[in-house]
């Protein structure tokens, strides 16, 4: 049972609105956790529930969406608060009626984006861990990029890969790519402030055409990485690269590079998901490992 009056206080208590229990309803959502409105125009809330060992999730969701959301660049949801009731814990966050894809406003979200990457900081990673989906993602800070991407990002995934019993397929592969970071990451990128999932699915427009990104993984990488999961599932279109590209031109090499930034989330999704990622992530690694010999 949903105890909405007690998430319905924690909003008042957090400065929020006062809101009728009895209004809450199912909204769209992912496959991890329940999505619900609560509330109606114009006070409303998003409020995604989960079960009480993901409050951490949860916690580090809001502290990415406020990250993102002070930098004034694009719009994201505002996170109001977070809690346990009822024996779940939710999250609570601006409710934006979203619309479908405008083709006419992605250069928008392309500029908006790029003024979102320039928002930097000394180290790669971020103060926190979170999630990538349901994955544990760790942020541990590095001085290097590669170090970074190495530790953190896909040896830890291929480490994950072969506890789930994928081991014999990346043994070799997994070892000569990491050590070939150094030569595949041939440029010098500043620690950008990134989405970190930035697929389709987490970008929308509200009811004035003005994009919104959504469900971060947030923590401070190489910009490239954001720009290649738009283009791993697609969904963004060539004026929001274009308008991207304007403002602040990718380095040569980006080509590359995107299927080693991309590789993360196809393991992410073989070890969420199961072998139909498993062609797909070992074409890569063949790939990416070719251009080095």
């Amino acid at each position: 049972m949903i105890d909405w009056s007690a998430i319905a206080t924690a909003i008042s208590d957090a400065g929020g609105e006062r809101i009728d229990p009895g209004t809450a309803r199912a909204a769209g959502g992912g496959c991890i956790n329940e999505a619900y409105r609560l509330g109606s125009d114009p006070h409303s809330y998003f409020v995604k529930l989960n079960g009480p060992e993901q409050l951490a999730m949860f916690e580090a969701e809001a502290a990415g969406l406020a990250e993102l959301a002070d930098t004034g660049t694009i719009r994201v949801p505002r996170p109001l608060c977070t809690g346990t009731a009822g024996g779940r814990s939710y999250i609570v966050m601006e409710h934006i009626a979203l619309g479908g894809y405008r083709a006419d406003r992605a250069a928008e979200a392309g500029r908006q984006l790029a003024a979102m990457h320039r928002i930097s900081r000394a180290d790669f990673g971020w103060d926190r861990d979170n999630t990538i989906g349901s994955t544990h993602q760790p942020n541990n800070p590095e001085q290097d990029w590669a170090t970074f991407w190495g530790r953190h990002r896909l040896g830890f995934q291929l480490d994950l890969a072969a506890r789930n019993g994928y081991g014999h397929r990346f043994r070799d592969q997994g070892e000569r790519l990491l050590a070939a970071l150094p030569a595949l990451i041939d440029h010098d990128p500043v620690p950008s402030l990134l989405h970190g999932d930035l697929w389709g699915g987490n970008l929308g427009f509200d009811q004035d055409g003005h994009p919104v990104i959504f469900d971060p993984a947030v923590y401070y990488g190489d910009r490239e990485a954001d720009i290649a999961m738009t283009e791993l599932f697609g969904g963004f279109g060539g004026d929001f690269h274009a308008a991207y590209t304007e403002a602040w031109a990718l380095d040569p090499g980006y080509r590359t590079r995107k299927d080693l930034y991309n590789l993360y989330h196809i393991l992410n999704h073989l070890n969420l998901f199961g072998t139909g990622y498993l062609g797909q992530a070992q074409g890569m690694m063949q790939r990416l490992l070719a251009q080095v010999g």
